[in-house]
């Protein structure tokens, strides 16, 4: 590991300008191998583990440089194709992503397709070298700043639901083909967007792992994602956004220099929160509460187990095994970890969590009428905390993968595996 740092540290002495665009700057981060190092060399990345990756993401932080480009294109496409995609593809749809040239978003959870994803029901009917697609996808993160999507669509609906899928990168910049609408959340903000089909066009040049391979190169986008929520999301994601839609690429890149995290962005939030709530419990009183300060406690273990399991899979992984359960663990505690930092959050707020800041001039309101300024971050968490046990695969669905995968207990009966997807029963 310090060797690694070490070239990093001399590699950043001799490329960080601060007077950079952002562009400009990605781009030397991203072909360097140094803005995804867990991706394989032949894909713009080192080939080193996921932990050394992370210490990298923080190097980069600690020596006032802006890490690597954030986003689904980093956490998820990029290692999805780096696996399943071909060279051309690799240096196609990778490259970009790396030096942060375009944003990806994912599209596949639908109005009917949800925890039951392969039943999915977005068409792609084959038109010489190209696909047309007809459907919608629905809590699709940033698809309004999109360049790219990861599509997966229905190919073949005359074999069973898994078999019938094949996966897409899929060009955003469609006109009324694609059209994103946002979802506006009930904690004010639009993080997510409904996305409707209406003939957009995607080639056979564009297909990741095969026709109707899709089930089996989405579940390692899915792989990747409960390991990267599990985790608490990008380590080391920079302030400045990805893409051609967002508009930070020709910005001065010096301008996107943040402080040091200790811990990584998920570490950084956990132990921000801890000491939140002990900050506010002393202001009010509520730190004598027996009961409050044994909840804590409760809240805190559950990060020290999360920081142990990681430690564990780090042990695991320079002895040469892995364990295959530690994302779907990773997810349960981390639903587990907002849950409770809501009920605690509630519980120190008291009547002034219910005075939730929509906007700048409700939070300057509040802040007029004396609410603390720290209160707008405890009402949005309590809030938001009713998604993560939700997405990227509910918590049902992670303990069942446990429980048949792990624990070898038998499969819910269902005759989905053997019916063609056009046979069964659809909602609605």
């Amino acid at each position: 590991m310090s060797d690694l740092l070490d070239e990093l540290d001399a590699w950043l002495d001799a490329n960080w300008d601060p007077d950079l665009t952002v562009a400009e700057w990605w781009q030397r981060l991203g072909t360097s191998g140094w803005a995804a190092p867990a991706l394989p060399a032949n894909a713009y990345g080192k080939g080193v583990s996921r932990n050394e990756a992370i210490a990298v993401g923080s190097r980069i932080v600690a020596k006032g440089a802006v890490p690597a480009p954030g986003g689904l294109g980093m956490l998820l496409a990029a290692p999805t194709i780096a696996v399943h995609g071909s060279q051309e593809q690799i240096e196609r749809y990778v490259l970009p992503i790396v030096t942060g040239q375009h944003a990806w978003c994912q599209l596949f959870s639908e109005p009917g397709a949800g925890s039951d994803l392969a039943g999915l029901g977005t068409r792609a009917l084959k038109d010489g070298e190209e696909w047309v697609v007809n459907g919608q996808k629905v809590w699709t993160s940033g698809g309004h700043i999109a360049d790219m999507g990861m599509l997966i669509a229905r190919t073949d609906p005359d074999v069973p639901k898994h078999q019938g899928i094949t996966w897409f990168a899929m060009d955003m910049h469609q006109g009324g083909a694609v059209d994103v609408r946002p979802l506006r959340e009930m904690t004010g903000r639009a993080l997510f967007n409904e996305v409707f089909l209406s003939d957009a066009r995607v080639g056979d040049d564009a297909i990741i792992g095969g026709t109707n391979n899709g089930w089996a190169v989405a579940n390692t986008t899915l792989m990747f994602e409960r390991a990267g929520l599990g985790a608490g999301g990008h380590s080391a994601a920079a302030l400045a956004n990805a893409g051609s839609i967002a508009g930070d690429l020709p910005k001065r890149v010096g301008d996107f220099v943040r402080p040091a995290s200790p811990g990584g962005a998920g570490g950084a939030m956990a132990a921000g929160m801890e000491k939140l709530l002990i900050a506010m419990a002393k202001e009010n009183g509520m730190i004598s509460d027996a009961s409050f300060r044994q909840d804590l406690m409760k809240l805190h273990t559950l990060h020290e187990v999360g920081r142990m399991l990681t430690l564990r899979v780090k042990a695991e992984k320079a002895a040469g095994r892995d364990i295959p359960s530690a994302p779907n663990v990773g997810k349960l505690s981390m639903s587990e970890i907002m849950r409770q930092s809501r009920d605690l959050g509630m519980r120190v707020a008291g009547m002034n969590g219910t005075l939730h800041a929509y906007n700048v001039e409700a939070r300057a309101r509040n802040e007029a009428a004396g609410v603390p300024t720290t209160m707008p971050f405890v009402t949005e968490l309590a809030l938001f905390a009713q998604g993560p046990p939700i997405y990227g695969g509910t918590d049902q669905v992670q303990r069942n993968i446990l429980g048949e995968r792990v624990l070898g207990l038998p499969k819910e009966p269902n005759n989905d595996r053997t019916m063609s997807w056009a046979e069964l029963p659809k909602n609605g």
